[in-house]
C-alpha cells in the first residue's frame, strides 16, 4: 500500500510540475470591443479642415436642440491635417435618433466610439492540467513562448526547434537576385519599436497615434512582427531592404479606439503605402466607420494583411478585418505542416441567417514557434496568426520588390492575392475553410509573378461539391429533389479595376452527357464589384425530374465582368459539378432552424455557460457548420440528412422533414409562425426537438459589466437563449420552461451527461404516454449572484429538476422534445457531449422509438408549478436588434422567391474547365503549375551562409547558423522539462528496484 500510494504521489508531483512549468509560458491576447459611453464618431462624405468640420457639427448640433457637446482633439500627427471623421463627447444621453439613416448634410453616418482593450494574460486557469475537457475558453490571436503546450486540446508536444522562416520559405533565392524589399513601403499597425533597435536599418518612421507621445513599444509584440517583415540581424526578416513605417495603436496597456486606427488608416493613405500589415483582430465586422476605411485604404491600391484570428479548431471564428474580402486573410500552421489548432476557420458570419459563409482564410503559412526579434535586441520565438500575418506581408513586400516600375503600377489587393493563392500548396487533410488555397510557396509566387497576366479569377476557383476533404461540408452529403437550396458563396477577384460590375445574369451550361440539366440554380450578386473584390451567390436545387435519379453530374457557370465604360469585359467560367441521389424518407430529414439565432457583434447575446467569464459573447453564428460542426458530423455519419432554414417557419413544407431542430433560439416568435408549427405537429406529423438555455432578468442585470476606461455598462439582450419566446411557441401544448438556472452532473442509462447553465420544465402535459426526466442539480443562478455580489456561499445543495420532457399530443400527431441546455451539443463550451442523447431523441422524435431509459417517469403525476409567467428584460434594447419585432417585419417574414437562371446546353464541359493539380485547379489559367528543375537546382546549390553575410554582423554570424544557439536565452522552464522529467523518472524505477529488493529479502528472512 505505501509504495502504490508513493506511485499516485510521484506521478501526480511530475504532473504538476509540467502544469507550473506550461502555465507559467502560456501567454494569451484577448481582444474586446466596448462602446464608448455618450462618445460618437462622425464620418463626413469628405475630408475637411478642422474649422470646416467644426462648422458642420455646430449646425447639426444646433438644428437638433443639442447645446452641451465636446470634441476630442485628435492627439496624433494627423491633427493638423485635413480628416473625414471626428470623436464628440455629448454632455447628456441622446436617443437612438442619432443612428438613424435621414439625410445629414455633409455627414456619412454616425456611430458609438469604440474602444478595443487588447491584452495579454498566463493562461493558468484554462491549462490542460485542470484536467477539463478541449473547449475550455476561445481568445483572439494568442501568443505563446518556446514552450509551448496547447490548453485545448489533450495531445501536447515540446517544440523544442524554432522555425527559420527565411530558411523555411526559401529567401535566400531571391535575395541572391538583389530581390530584398528596397523600395517598398510597409505600414505595421501595432504597439511601435524602440528607437535605434539593432535589426533594423530601414525604420523611416515611427508614430504614435495613442495618447501616450511615445512611440517605443513598451510590449514587444510590435518589435517582433516588424521583426519578421524586416529584420536584418541575428533573426532575419523576409524584407531587410523594405522602408518600414511604424504605426502605434496600441498603448501600453493594449488599449486603442477605432479612431486611433482612422488617424492611422489616413496618414499611411497619405504616405503612399505599398504593405500594410494588421497582427491584430476581433469579432465585430459591424463596427461601420473601421470596415469602411479599410476598404477605401484598399481601394487605393494599398495590400493589407491581417491575422485571421486563434480561436481555432471551432469553426466560424474568423476575425475582422481578415475576413474581408479586400484583405489577405492569413490563417497558421503547425510544425507538422498542418493546420495549427489555434487558426481561426471559416465560414464567414456575416452572412447568416439568409445566406451562406465565404471561404477564409485565404492562404495559410508558418504560425508555430517562428523565431523573431525582441524588445530591446535578441530573438525569442512566438506561435499564432499574429505570427502568420506578417510573414505574408514580408513575402508580398519581397515580391513587389522584384517588379519594376510600370509593373508595380498594375499591383493591386486582388493581383497580388491572386498570385499568392494560385501559386499555394494545397494541404491535403484540410478543407477550404481552414486552408483557403493553401500554404505559402514563396518561390513559386515568384515565379508566377514574372509571368502574371492580369484577369478576372474566384474563390473557389471552381465548385465539386463530391471533393473531399477540400469541399467540406458540401462533400459529406449529396444533393436530392425538395431539399433547402445548397449556397456556395463565391468570392470575385476583379484586379483589373477598382470598381466592376457584372451587367448580364449568369448562365448555367448543363452538360448533356451528365444530366447536368438536373440541376437548377439560382443567382445573386452587388450591382457592384468594389473594392477589387464582390460576390456571387449560388444556390442549388434539383429538379422534380431528378428525384429518382443517382449520379455525378456537371457543367459551367459563365458570367462577365465589366470593367470600363467603354464595355470592356473579361468572361469566367466556373466548373460545377455535384452528385444527386433519390430523396431520402422524411424520417432521414432534419431541419436546422437558423432564422432564430441572434449574436453578437449585432448586440451584446451572452454565452451559453455562464462559467465562461473571460468569453461573455454568443459569436459563432451557432451555425450547423460552425460551432454545431461536431454535432453535424455526428448525425451524417449516422445516416442523416441536416438542411438549414434561413428564413421563417412560414417558409419551409413540414411534409419532408420528420423533425425540426430549434437549438438555442435568440430571436421572437411570430403569432404566424406560431400558428404554423402548431398545425404542421397535429396535421402534418412533424416532429420538433427544443434544446433551450438559460433566461433569468436577475442574472441578465447582474451580467451586465462596467468598464472603467470605457464608461459603458453592457447589459445582455437575452439569456443564453429567449425561454420568453420559446414559451410562446410552446404554450399551445401546456409546455413551459423557468427562469431557474441548473448545473450538475447526471446519469441516464449508462450515460452520463453535464448540465451548464440549463432552465427546467416548469409545465408539462400530463399523460400516461408522455414521459419527464428528473435529475439532481445544483442551482447555478444563486452561485452567480453570489459571485456578482462577492458573498460567499455555502456550496448549493441539490435538488430534484425535471431537464428533459417528452410528449406526443395526439396519436397522430408529431413529437414534442425540450431539453434545457444545449451547451452538450455545442462545440463552443463543450465539456461532454451528449450526441447519444440527441441521437435517442431523434429516434423518439422521427421514429416513434423510445429509449428505454426514458420511461422511468412519465408525465402523469407531474406537479405543474403555477408560477408568474417569464417577463422580458424591460430595460433590453431588444427590439432594434430582432427582425421579427422591427418595423421591416413583413420582409423578413417573406420567403423568398427563386428564380432560376438562364439555363442552356453543352455536350460535355472541355477538357480545359475541369480542375486538377496540374492546372493548379484552373485558377488563372495556369497550366503547369510546377516550378522549373533549374530552380530547384539553384536553390540547392546556393550557399545560404554568403547570403547570410550580407544581413549578418560577424559577430551575430555563428547564433544564426547555429539552430540552438539561437536559444541561448531559454530558461529551465522553457526546456527543462522533459529532460527533468527523465531523470527523475529513471531516479524513481532504481528506488522501486531497490524497495523490492528490500521486500524480497525482509520475506526471505521471515520464512527463515
Amino acid at each position: 500500500m505505501k509504495l502504490k500510494f508513493f506511485n499516485f504521489c510521484f506521478f501526480k508531483a511530475i504532473f504538476l510540475i509540467n502544469c507550473i512549468g506550461l502555465k507559467l509560458y502560456q501567454s494569451t491576447e484577448y481582444v474586446e470591443i466596448i462602446p464608448e459611453k455618450n462618445e460618437f464618431l462622425i464620418e463626413y462624405t469628405s475630408y475637411l479642415h478642422k474649422n470646416e468640420r467644426l462648422t458642420i457639427l455646430k449646425n447639426f448640433f444646433f438644428n437638433n436642440f443639442i447645446r452641451s457637446y465636446s470634441l476630442r482633439e485628435k492627439s496624433s500627427i494627423f491633427s493638423s491635417y485635413p480628416s473625414d471623421f471626428d470623436v464628440v463627447y455629448l454632455n447628456n444621453p441622446v436617443g437612438s435618433w442619432i443612428f438613424s439613416d435621414e439625410t445629414k448634410k455633409y455627414i456619412e453616418k454616425i456611430q458609438h466610439h469604440n474602444r478595443i482593450q487588447k491584452s495579454f494574460h498566463l493562461n493558468a486557469e484554462n491549462s490542460s492540467c485542470n484536467d477539463q475537457d478541449k473547449f475550455i475558453d476561445r481568445k483572439l490571436l494568442q501568443i505563446q513562448d518556446e514552450l509551448k503546450f496547447t490548453s485545448k486540446f489533450k495531445k501536447r508536444k515540446l517544440l523544442r526547434h524554432p522555425t527559420h522562416l527565411t530558411k523555411q520559405l526559401k529567401a535566400e533565392y531571391l535575395w541572391k537576385k538583389g530581390i530584398t524589399g528596397d523600395g517598398i513601403k510597409v505600414a505595421i499597425f501595432d504597439t511601435g519599436l524602440q528607437n535605434n533597435h539593432p535589426h533594423f536599418k530601414n525604420i523611416v518612421e515611427r508614430v504614435d497615434f495613442t495618447d501616450e507621445n511615445n512611440p517605443d513599444d513598451n510590449i514587444g509584440h510590435g518589435t517582433f512582427v516588424c521583426g519578421l517583415i524586416s529584420s536584418y540581424k541575428e533573426c532575419l526578416g523576409l524584407a531587410p531592404d523594405a522602408n518600414i513605417y511604424i504605426f502605434k495603436v496600441f498603448t501600453k496597456n493594449q488599449v486603442s479606439y477605432t479612431s486611433w486606427f482612422l488617424d492611422a488608416f489616413n496618414y499611411a493613405l497619405m504616405k503612399k503605402v505599398d504593405v500594410l500589415n494588421l497582427s491584430i483582430g476581433g469579432p465585430d465586422f459591424m463596427d461601420t466607420a473601421f470596415v469602411r476605411k479599410v476598404r477605401e485604404v484598399t481601394s487605393k491600391r494599398i495590400i493589407m494583411v491581417s491575422g485571421i484570428g486563434n480561436d481555432g479548431p471551432l469553426y466560424g471564428t474568423l476575425n475582422n478585418p481578415a475576413d474581408q474580402l479586400d484583405v489577405i486573410g492569413v490563417g497558421g500552421l503547425g510544425l507538422d505542416g498542418r493546420i495549427a489548432k489555434f487558426s481561426s476557420r471559416g465560414m464567414t458570419t456575416w452572412e447568416l441567417p439568409f445566406g451562406y459563409g465565404r471561404v477564409k482564410p485565404d492562404i495559410v503559412t508558418y504560425g508555430t514557434n517562428v523565431l523573431g526579434s525582441k524588445k530591446n535586441g535578441g530573438c525569442r520565438t512566438l506561435s499564432g496568426t499574429s505570427v502568420a500575418s506578417p510573414i505574408i506581408a514580408g513575402a508580398v513586400t519581397l515580391l513587389l520588390s522584384s517588379l519594376n516600375e510600370n509593373q508595380k503600377r498594375r499591383m493591386n489587393p486582388a493581383s497580388m492575392k491572386q498570385i499568392l493563392m494560385a501559386s499555394a500548396d494545397r494541404i491535403k487533410d484540410a478543407n477550404m475553410f481552414e486552408q483557403g488555397f493553401g500554404k505559402l510557396n514563396l518561390i513559386r509566387a515568384y515565379k508566377y509573378l514574372q509571368n502574371y497576366k492580369t484577369q478576372v479569377s474566384t474563390i473557389p476557383s471552381y465548385i465539386d461539391l463530391t471533393e473531399c476533404p477540400y469541399f467540406w461540408p458540401y462533400c459529406t452529403q449529396p444533393l436530392y429533389y425538395s431539399g433547402m437550396p445548397v449556397m456556395i458563396n463565391v468570392t470575385i477577384l476583379n484586379p483589373l479595376k477598382v470598381s466592376g460590375r457584372i451587367e448580364a445574369p449568369p448562365i448555367w451550361y448543363a452538360s448533356r452527357k451528365t444530366n447536368g440539366h438536373f440541376l437548377k440554380l439560382d443567382f445573386a450578386y452587388p450591382s457592384v464589384l468594389w473594392p477589387w473584390s464582390g460576390y456571387l451567390s449560388i444556390s442549388i436545387t434539383v429538379d422534380s425530374l431528378a428525384s429518382e435519379f443517382e449520379g455525378i453530374v456537371d457543367g459551367l457557370v459563365r458570367f462577365k465582368v465589366h470593367y470600363d465604360s467603354n464595355d470592356f469585359l473579361n468572361e469566367i467560367n466556373l466548373y460545377v459539378k455535384a452528385q444527386i441521389i433519390p430523396t431520402p424518407s422524411r424520417k432521414q430529414r432534419i431541419l436546422w432552424d437558423q432564422f432564430h439565432n441572434l449574436r453578437y457583434p449585432a448586440g451584446y447575446f451572452p454565452r451559453d455557460d455562464l462559467r465562461m467569464t473571460n468569453d461573455p459573447l454568443d459569436w459563432n453564428g451557432d451555425h450547423i457548420h460552425t460551432n454545431f460542426r461536431d454535432l453535424y458530423q455526428y448525425l451524417r455519419d449516422s445516416g442523416y440528412f441536416i438542411e438549414t432554414l434561413g428564413h421563417s417557419f412560414l417558409c419551409f413544407n413540414a411534409s419532408n422533414y420528420g423533425t425540426l431542430m430549434i437549438v438555442d433560439p435568440e430571436e421572437e416568435f411570430h403569432k404566424k409562425e406560431i400558428k404554423k408549427i402548431v398545425g404542421d405537429i397535429l396535421n402534418n406529423e412533424l416532429s420538433i426537438i427544443v434544446f433551450a438555455e438559460w433566461y433569468n432578468t436577475t442574472v441578465m442585470k447582474a451580467a451586465k459589466f462596467y468598464e472603467e476606461n470605457s464608461r459603458k455598462w453592457l447589459t445582455p439582450l437575452t439569456g443564453g437563449s429567449n425561454i420568453p419566446a420559446l414559451n410562446d411557441l410552446l404554450e399551445p401544448f401546456g409546455i413551459e420552461l423557468g427562469d431557474r438556472i441548473f448545473d450538475g452532473e447526471y446519469q441516464i442509462g449508462e450515460h452520463v451527461g453535464i448540465y451548464s447553465s440549463g432552465s427546467s420544465i416548469t409545465k408539462f402535459p400530463s399523460s400516461q404516454n408522455n414521459y419527464v426526466i428528473y435529475r439532481n442539480l445544483r442551482d447555478e443562478g444563486q452561485i452567480f449572484l453570489a459571485d456578482i455580489a462577492n458573498k460567499t456561499v455555502k456550496k448549493s445543495k441539490t435538488e430534484l429538476v425535471p431537464i428533459l420532457g417528452l410528449a406526443q399530443p395526439s396519436f397522430e400527431s408529431g413529437r414534442i422534445v425540450v431539453y434545457g441546455d444545449s451547451n452538450c451539443i455545442d462545440s463552443s463550451h463543450m465539456k461532454k457531449d451528449c450526441f447519444w442523447l440527441l441521437s435517442a431523441l431523434i429516434e423518439y422524435a422521427s421514429h416513434n422509438v423510445l429509449y428505454s431509459a426514458f420511461k422511468e417517469t412519465n408525465s402523469e403525476n407531474f406537479l405543474n408549478k403555477n408560477l408568474k409567467k417569464i417577463e422580458r428584460l424591460k430595460i433590453s434594447d431588444f427590439e432594434s436588434h430582432s427582425k421579427v419585432l422591427s418595423k421591416n417585419q413583413h420582409i423578413y417574414l417573406q420567403c423568398p422567391e427563386v428564380v432560376y437562371g438562364k439555363g442552356t446546353f453543352i455536350e460535355y464541359v472541355d477538357f480545359d474547365f475541369v480542375p486538377t493539380d496540374k492546372n493548379c485547379f484552373n485558377f488563372l489559367k495556369i497550366k503547369n503549375c510546377s516550378i522549373e528543375e533549374i530552380v530547384l537546382k539553384e536553390i540547392r546549390d546556393e550557399s545560404e551562409d554568403a547570403v547570410q553575410q550580407l544581413y549578418v554582423d560577424n559577430d551575430q554570424k555563428n547564433i544564426i547558423q547555429n539552430e540552438f544557439d539561437t536559444n541561448l536565452n531559454l530558461s529551465f522552464w522553457e526546456f527543462g522539462f522533459l529532460p527533468f522529467t527523465i531523470i527523475v523518472f529513471v531516479l524513481y524505477l532504481l528506488y522501486k528496484k531497490i524497495s523490492r529488493t528490500k521486500l524480497r529479502n525482509k520475506r526471505t528472512n521471515y520464512k527463515k
